[in-house]
């Protein structure tokens, strides 16, 4: 098999750009980085034909995490000068070398050794796909096959949301999560700000909904919404809702809450815990999707603003 040189060269780069952010000594180099290599291994993902990977890498991983770590890298900017004279032992710097040599030799053995061809259950997969009406075999995977994985992780991110919130202090719960950003009426990201929101909402609502047929789904479309909202946030041009509010709460618990409402119904109706019925099956899939998206939209958003830190009025 020949493979193609522009594929051996995003290979190459995607691992400089890798070795780079590993051995960058600036925190703010090292997150920039972070972000260029995820949007290299998007680039691999869309030659391996795996879109729906593609869009989570840049949606997650170069996306809503950049930010996070920017955010950081702008806290921890004040204690870098003082780290960078308290360097670590040169033995410590040298075992640390060497255990991060041999997890990834590990890594790469277990990748190597796996048997050829792979064990797979995507036959039995496409056999059974026309039971939900899906077109798109991820999205059937997703919500059928795995559904109770896919519904643990959202209540696992609800979980680290009250994990985050928990970090605050007595005096200052339910209010509001994160500073107050100034805003600079004619500043570059004030106008990114007003330009970008309508073009992002319209494209992740047309994502969550061509999930069904097409890549794209829940996932990818929640957290370009809430992409949007940070970049407003992050402008100045609104602020952060307290965490007390009722409205906020119902939007956080909405995805779970429907998606076990749904597999409740199938004990009812169906066979089975999420067994949804063939006749509509795609509704109540496309149901999910969209309050799943608007709870993960404000989920990842209220998780990257950080914990309270005003009172509600301020």
């Amino acid at each position: 098999m020949t493979i193609p040189l522009h594929d051996v060269v995003l290979g190459l780069l995607a691992l400089g750009v890798g070795a780079w952010t590993v051995v960058a000594r600036s925190t703010f180099v090292a997150v920039v980085g972070f972000v260029a290599y995820g949007l290299l291994v998007s680039l691999a993902w869309v030659r391996l034909a795996a879109v729906d990977a593609a869009l989570t890498e840049a949606a997650i991983g170069s996306g809503l995490t950049g930010v996070l770590l920017l955010t950081a890298a702008a806290r921890l900017r004040s204690t870098e000068a003082t780290a960078a004279k308290e360097r670590p032992a040169e033995v410590v710097r040298l075992s640390a070398a060497a255990l991060a040599a041999a997890v990834a030799a590990t890594l790469a053995a277990g990748v190597l050794l796996l048997p050829y061809p792979a064990p797979t259950l995507a036959p039995a997969a496409l056999e059974h796909e026309a039971a939900t009406g899906l077109g798109n075999p991820v999205t059937n995977v997703l919500m059928a096959f795995r559904a109770m994985d896919t519904l643990l992780e959202k209540v696992v991110l609800l979980l680290a949301l009250v994990g985050v919130w928990s970090l605050a202090p007595d005096h200052l719960w339910g209010g509001r999560p994160g500073t107050r950003h100034p805003a600079d009426p004619h500043g570059m990201l004030a106008f990114l700000a007003r330009l970008l929101p309508p073009v992002g909402i319209v494209v992740g609502i047309y994502i969550v909904w061509e999930g069904a047929d097409h890549p794209g789904g829940g996932f990818q479309g929640g957290t370009i919404l809430a992409a949007m909202w940070l970049l407003v946030v992050m402008a100045g041009l609104t602020d952060s809702p307290p965490i007390s509010r009722r409205w906020l709460r119902l939007v956080l618990v909405g995805g779970p809450a429907v998606f076990l409402a749904v597999g409740l119904g199938g004990l009812w109706f169906g066979d089975a815990f999420l067994a949804y019925p063939p006749e509509h099956a795609k509704g109540l899939i496309k149901l999910i999707e969209v309050a799943k998206t608007l709870s993960i939209a404000a989920t990842l958003g209220l998780l990257l603003t950080g914990a309270p830190e005003r009172k509600a009025g301020a």
